[in-house]
């Protein structure tokens, strides 16, 4: 089972989204409403972590300035 974030879809001006989480197998189709309240409800996607550089032939990094890679000094 996954853990899957999901928020409330605000039907009134100023209102704000609720957040919950939900497990759920990968296979199970978004939900559009709340399982308890029966509110509108659309699923968060996150961003995760990737590779950000290449490693040579020779199993040496290359480009970047041997951070992470994702900021101007090489780290977030």
């Amino acid at each position: 089972m996954t853990t899957y974030l999901y928020e409330t879809i605000p039907t009134q001006a100023g209102e704000k989204p609720k957040f919950f989480e939900l497990k759920q197998s990968m296979k199970d189709a978004p939900l559009t409403h709340h399982p308890e309240t029966g509110e509108p409800i659309r699923r968060v996607i996150l961003g995760g972590w990737g590779l950000t550089s290449k490693m040579t032939a020779s199993g040496s990094q290359s480009g970047g300035s041997g951070g992470c890679g994702c900021g101007p000094s090489g780290c977030c």
